[in-house]
């Protein structure tokens, strides 16, 4: 009896301990990257500088991440020259941003992109907010509100179609819905007019179609008002100079089709992503214009029906809405007296 009871004691601690380890196994083996030989790290190396060389030696650099090459590394040398991305032993600068606008630009995802660069998923997504966090830090350079101590250009010399009614004019301002993935207890206050959960982006840009301001984050079910008054009143706020105003309700470019498949980020990566457009969008408005884009943009906005935000009424209330009509209608009685004389 003592020798079945010794037995089973043994049998149990030994069990007890395959137990321990394959709890210990479950938590942490996951973890450690599949081990690869030496050839495999030279062949995904090959691939990656031969998928790159394609990209310099393409015609139409703009057809993979949405810019031509010289403005690709322009960009590179940029995050680069701030020391917000590095080289590292298994990927350059150059191959990490080339990643990340091939997925901004809706033609890849991390999947597809593990597959051509011959990376781990977890890489290619480590990699893609990497990229994203350092575009972020560029809002200081690429994301600068108007002072208004000039006359915008495209008003001044407008050969008297919009001078001197908007002299004081320093920009445009407009909602915008884009989808989002939420959990189900916040679909609720992230279902505004879509039948779908979004989130309501205001954003300020200036007539040479730069973006000035961009405020992220909101639920779809907010009012354009409420999210109005907090961009007026946060710290990091819209700044409108005494005397100065915004047109609401107008047009502007987002030429980055990642936008319209937002639903599979969250809504804190989705306000990064959102963000990182705009400062990709005034990056190439400087350094690599594409009439063609734009010249579609237009076509979109004149055959499509607009998707009316801060117009519907909702910023024309109580006090606020008082005072932009004593603003407004002089402008337009100044615009219709001169029409009469010069006709």
């Amino acid at each position: 009896m003592r020798q079945f009871d010794r037995n089973a004691i043994l049998a149990i601690v030994a069990y007890a301990g395959y137990l321990a380890c394959m709890q210990y196994m479950t938590r942490h083996v996951s973890r450690i990257e599949r081990p690869t030989t030496q050839s495999q790290r030279c062949n995904g190396n090959q691939v990656r500088r031969e998928l790159m060389a394609q990209l310099e030696a393409h015609y139409n650099a703009r057809s993979v991440i949405r810019m031509s090459y010289d403005a690709f590394t322009r960009l590179v040398a940029i995050l680069r020259g701030r020391g917000l991305l590095r080289d590292n032993q298994y990927s350059f600068v150059e191959e990490q941003v080339a990643k990340f606008l091939h997925i901004l630009s809706g033609q890849g995802r991390v999947r597809s992109e593990s597959f051509f660069f011959r990376q781990s998923t977890e890489t290619i997504s480590r990699h893609f907010h990497k990229v994203l966090r350092a575009l972020i830090t560029l809002q200081d350079q690429f994301l600068v509100q108007p002072n208004g101590s000039t006359i915008s250009p495209q008003i001044l010399n407008s050969g008297g179609r919009f001078y001197p009614y908007f002299k004081n004019c320093i920009g445009a301002i407009d909602g915008t819905h884009i989808r989002v993935k939420v959990s189900k207890e916040d679909v609720s206050r992230y279902r505004g007019r879509k039948n779908y959960p979004t989130m309501n982006v205001l954003a300020a840009c200036t007539f040479d179609l730069k973006f000035t301001y961009v405020l992220p984050g909101w639920e779809g079910s907010a009012s354009d008002s409420r999210i109005l008054d907090n961009a007026l009143s946060r710290e990091d706020n819209l700044n409108a100079p005494q005397g100065k105003f915004y047109l609401a309700d107008a047009g502007y470019m987002l030429r980055f089709p990642i936008l319209a498949e937002m639903s599979r980020y969250d809504v804190e990566t989705v306000s990064e992503i959102v963000l990182a457009c705009c400062i990709l969008h005034n990056f190439l408005v400087d350094f690599d214009p594409d009439e063609e884009i734009i010249a579609q943009v237009d076509r979109d906005l004149m055959n499509n029906e607009p998707d009316h935000g801060l117009a519907n009424g909702a910023i024309a209330r109580g006090e606020d809405g008082r005072r932009g009509e004593i603003l407004r209608d002089p402008i337009a009685a100044q615009m219709w007296n001169d029409y009469i004389t010069r006709h």
